[in-house]
Formats: structure tokens, sequence, C-alpha cells
């Protein structure tokens, strides 16, 4: 007869306080789940500041036929608050980061603020024409397409594999 694994989705949370040793397993736990945890000050909650990777945006850089896309995703962040910036060879995205969360209920009052700049700059695959240069930003996602040079059309070579 086969034993059914139970999967627990919701973990419940006792209300007490854990106990020394809970604590110290639990922080455990985080380190070997997020090894770098310990360069953010999450030991003293107050002093909470942004996540690198969070300030970090992750990017794509692809050629898609004539053209170089780059995409950066970045919730959260308006268009205002973002540059982008190309040379023939690379291209630089900035931006900063301001969050604001204000919670009022009954008897509770939280406002919290978060602030971090961030600057991600990108080799270019091939050469591009700059000045033909477009971006976008819907929901959450930057894109910029820059068509590529003549001469970097050109080098385009096929190779046969043997």
């Amino acid at each position: 007869m086969a034993v059914k694994e139970s999967k627990e989705i919701i973990k419940k949370e006792s209300s007490r306080l854990p106990s020394p040793f809970e604590e110290m397993e639990r922080r455990f736990e985080d380190l070997f789940r997020r090894p770098f945890s310990l360069m953010e000050p999450s030991w003293w909650p107050r002093l909470r500041m942004p996540v690198t990777e969070e300030l970090s945006p992750t990017v794509d850089v692809f050629e898609e036929g004539d053209e170089v896309v780059v995409k950066a995703e970045l919730p959260g962040m308006k268009k205002e608050d973002i540059d982008v910036n190309l040379t023939d060879n690379t291209v630089v995205i900035s931006g900063e980061k301001k969050q604001e969360e204000k919670v009022e209920k009954k008897n509770y009052f939280r406002f919290e603020r978060s602030y971090g700049s961030f600057s991600r700059t990108l080799r270019m695959p091939s050469e591009v024409q700059t000045d033909k240069a477009k971006a976008s930003f819907k929901d959450g996602v930057l894109e910029v397409r820059v068509p590529k040079t003549e001469e970097a059309k050109k080098k385009e070579k096929k190779v046969t594999i043997e």
C-alpha cells in the first residue's frame, strides 16, 4: 500500500516568541538558503536597507534581425526616474528607486521609505546607430532597440558545421 506524503502549503506560525535556540536555528537556515544575507543588515530590523539585487535590474541583450535589443526589468519604477545613454559600443541604464509605504489603521500607523540608485553599463554585441535608437517603458520593462550599422550587418558570416 502506497504511503501518501502530505505537502504543507501554508506554514502555521505560533503566537509565542521563539526560544533563543529556535531563533539561532532559523538564522542558520536563512544563511544556507541565502548565503549573502549576512552582507545586508538584517540583524538590525530597524536599519534594513534595500538589498543590492533589488536595485540592480535584470538585463537581457540580444540581436533580433537588424537590431540590438536591450530589455531591463525595472518593477515599481517610473519612466521619469530612468536614464538611458548610448555610445557606439555601450549602453548605460541608470536610475533612482524611490518607494514609500504608508499604512494607517485604527490603532496602528506605519510609514516606511526606501531610496537607492543603480547604474548598469553593458557592451553592445555589434556596432549600432545610436542616433536611431528607440526606447519604450511598459509594465516595468524598459526596452531599447538600436539598429545595427551597415558594416556590422556585413560582418555577419554563416559558419558551416562539420
